[in-house]
């Protein structure tokens, strides 16, 4: 009886020591961690900005963090003021926060400016190696992972989008912030284009030079334009939309948003999509894994968006063709 009564504590005692692990990494997760948010172009008040961050929030609770109970957030938008948001990148770091989220590549460059080693990861990056922010999509070697834009080349896409659904289109304006690193798509999209098609660069850094560009497209007949959407173009969409709608323009949009304002298409990734990723990447690091280590992932999910009700205001009429490849047609 008595070495009965030995053996159970024994299997007790191994059994107890065997969960020490697991307790121990409850008790970690229960511990209050801090994330720092920073998304330049966008404001807090912004519905796209809210949406993206709820889907970043979701990733987060469906993983287990819950916000008050083992894990804070702070968030910063700077919208397109760059000032601001070198201010608040250099606040972030300096809380000393477990993680951080850089929502697209201006934040990403500004958090790293800042010579911060805190673990940080982006989405909405064009080309994380061509901007020295990883050493290699496979292995990133640093403080810095996440989740790029798109895969290299995508922009080649757009111009046949533009020309099938307004095919009496010869010029095509090409609108870039040569402040933003998406302008490095530009040349592949020029080559991408029918030789019977003029590209026209259009290089605007403020308001006025979005205005001015639109004009000089809408000066002659059967332009077209195609919006690279860094912070600028972002901050100043509605007035695009609106003059694009204004001089008869079609315009193609690389996101979702762009279109359900009222642009005519928009074709690129799902962004609400890319912050959840992101989500499981914090994770990650939160539960002890390196950035170096994560490679940087690709989206895996597009989107073709068509207003309809645009197209009309146009006077184009959309190829049942297109209408059937959409994700989305917004009448």
């Amino acid at each position: 009886m008595i070495a009965t009564m030995k053996r159970r504590e024994f299997i007790t005692l191994i059994g107890g020591a065997a969960a020490w692990p697991v307790a121990a990494r409850a008790q970690q997760r229960e511990r209050m961690r801090r994330i720092g948010v920073l998304i330049a172009g966008l404001t807090e008040n912004d519905s796209e900005g809210q949406l993206r961050m709820a889907a970043f929030r979701r990733g987060l609770q469906n993983l287990g963090w819950v916000e008050g109970r083992n894990v804070h957030i702070e968030e910063r938008w700077p919208g397109g003021n760059n000032e601001r948001l070198r201010s608040f990148a250099a606040e972030l770091v300096g809380m000393r926060p477990d993680a951080i989220f850089a929502g697209n590549e201006a934040a990403t460059i500004a958090l790293q400016q800042t010579a911060t080693t805190v673990p940080t990861v982006f989405a909405q990056v064009s080309d994380p190696v061509a901007a020295g922010l990883v050493a290699s999509v496979a292995r990133p070697g640093g403080t810095v992972t996440g989740v790029a834009l798109w895969e290299y080349g995508f922009a080649t896409k757009w111009g046949e989008l533009l020309k099938e659904i307004a095919p009496r289109t010869v010029r095509i304006g090409v609108i870039y912030d040569p402040a933003n690193a998406m302008q490095r798509q530009l040349p592949d999209l020029e080559r991408s284009l029918s030789p019977a098609i003029q590209s026209v660069a259009l290089s605007v850094s403020s308001r006025s030079d979005l205005e001015d560009a639109i004009e000089r497209m809408a000066a002659e007949p059967n332009g077209a334009l195609i919006v690279f959407a860094g912070p600028l173009a972002v901050a100043h969409r509605d007035l695009i939309i609106t003059l694009a709608v204004k001089y008869r323009l079609p315009l193609l949009y690389p996101y979702r948003y762009f279109t359900a304002a009222g642009g005519l298409i928009s074709y690129g990734p799902d962004l609400v999509d890319q912050y959840r990723v992101v989500a499981s990447y914090i994770d990650r690091i939160l539960n002890g894994e390196k950035p170096a280590d994560l490679p940087v992932q690709f989206p895996t999910k597009y989107m073709l968006i068509i207003n309809l009700k645009t197209a009309r205001a146009l006077g184009l009429t959309v190829p049942d063709k297109l209408l059937a490849l959409a994700d989305e047609v917004i009448e």
